[in-house]
């Protein structure tokens, strides 16, 4: 059954004047003057007059029903509330009306919304992080931030005595999605409990017309678009990384590495003239592999060049390389090695020979030198890569989500900037 509202007349100006709280409202204002009216009484009396030269028009429109969390409620009263710090900031809060579960409110600010409703229980002190914090109902709640709000413009009605100019000391405690929140008036503190809505869900529930007003910046409890996903990513990463060691593991088996040639020799720098030559014949056998040959000298306070020819006997195909070896030391600690080596990916099978040509200073002291071959060498730098590169999503959430926390508390009185709310009375 549907309860009709009760109507009266403006003292002030003889506008019909709805009211849809029936015996719960004290004050309405009149939405043709804005006068403020003291519905408390038959002979209803003005308690404030006209407020603003201008009226403000409700984003929600006063009279509308809408299902939220399941409840339907209907608007029958707005306000604007205002803080003054280095600028002057305002948000909306609408009140909402079922006979059943009594009074809601939805509050707006830069198209963030949230649903509230008046605590009955108080929330206990703590303290999270070194910051103030409340529990209640099982969440800690840090504190945000303090300000003192006034009210400058209210229409509809009202189940307490409201004003324009109204002063009340507001704290916010944060626990995304939800918020805490106290109003300290004169001998009076009221506590509520908000939970964050977006502008579409608003839209949807009160099935209004067009969209909702953008977003802008991050709202004290908006929730991170980053929740959960910071810690999945890692958790991704570290699977990833375990199947990685597993190939890693499958790949230091089975690429087993074995020498097929190691021979020493001499160099000096002084026999230029038949410095190059080759070495005897070696089989490569298997699949196609890597060859890995090393260098291993006597060098001291010297350095020395190798040019290489990896050469297949039987059809002349020739990988072609070089590596320097140069080894220093004195005081300070060593520097380089006397030895070196070089990766050839992927050589076919077969008879191979290398062709050698070593460098040195012709003043150098003549060099002792070991050339080692190995066939299918177990290669770890691309495992190495491949783990590196693994880490950069979950790098690029953590970061983004750390901008996005820290773009929230920038607003807070815990921000390195100043909050914009907090500024004290004007």
């Amino acid at each position: 059954m549907t309860v009709k509202a009760r109507s009266l007349s403006c003292p002030n100006c003889g506008g019909p004047v709805e009211l849809r709280g029936f015996a719960h409202t004290l004050n309405v204002v009149c939405p043709q003057c804005l006068s403020v009216l003291d519905a408390s009484t038959p002979e209803v009396q003005i308690l404030q007059q006209a407020q603003a030269k201008q009226s403000v028009q409700p984003k929600i429109p006063l009279g509308s029903r809408g299902k939220l969390a399941g409840v339907d409620y209907q608007v029958i009263g707005f306000q604007v509330r205002g803080v003054q710090a280095d600028e002057y900031f305002t948000w909306d809060e609408y009140l909402l009306f079922n006979v059943y579960k009594g009074f809601r409110y939805l509050t707006e600010y830069q198209g963030h919304w949230n649903f509230v409703r008046v605590l009955s229980a108080l929330p206990e002190p703590s303290r999270s992080g070194g910051k103030l914090a409340m529990r209640l109902e099982g969440h800690n709640f840090v504190r945000f931030d303090a300000m003192n709000a006034k009210t400058a413009y209210v229409l509809g009605e009202f189940p307490w005595q409201v004003r324009v100019g109204d002063a009340a000391l507001c704290e916010d405690y944060v626990a995304p999605p939800l918020m805490l929140s106290s109003e300290a008036t004169e001998g009076e503190v009221a506590w509520s409990r908000a939970e964050y809505m977006t502008g579409a869900q608003v839209w949807q529930a009160f099935r209004l017309s067009g969209s909702a007003p953008y977003t802008q910046g991050v709202f004290a409890n908006q929730p991170s678009p980053y929740q959960g996903k910071v810690a999945s990513s890692w958790r991704t990463w570290l699977w990833l990384n375990v199947a990685l060691m597993a190939i890693w593991l499958y790949f230091s088996i089975s690429s087993v590495g074995h020498d097929v040639f190691q021979q020493s020799y001499t160099f000096s720098p002084l026999r230029t003239a038949d410095a190059a030559f080759v070495t005897s014949p070696f089989q490569l056998t298997g699949r196609d592999s890597n060859v890995e040959v090393a260098i291993k000298t006597n060098l001291s306070n010297n350095w020395a060049y190798f040019s290489f020819a990896l050469i297949n006997e039987d059809t002349g195909q020739a990988f072609d390389f070089a590596r320097e070896v140069s080894y220093y030391r004195d005081s300070d600690g060593d520097e380089g090695s006397p030895a070196n080596s070089v990766m050839i990916p992927s050589v076919p099978s077969g008879k191979y020979y290398l062709r050698v040509e070593p460098e040195m200073d012709r003043g150098a002291t003549p060099m002792s030198y070991q050339l080692i071959v190995r066939r299918d060498v177990p290669n770890h730098i691309f495992f190495w890569l491949a783990a590196a590169l693994l880490l950069i999503p979950p790098i690029i959430k953590t970061i983004r989500a750390a901008g996005f926390e820290s773009q929230r508390w920038r607003e807070s009185d815990y921000g390195s900037a100043l909050s914009k709310f907090s500024g004290g009375d004007d």
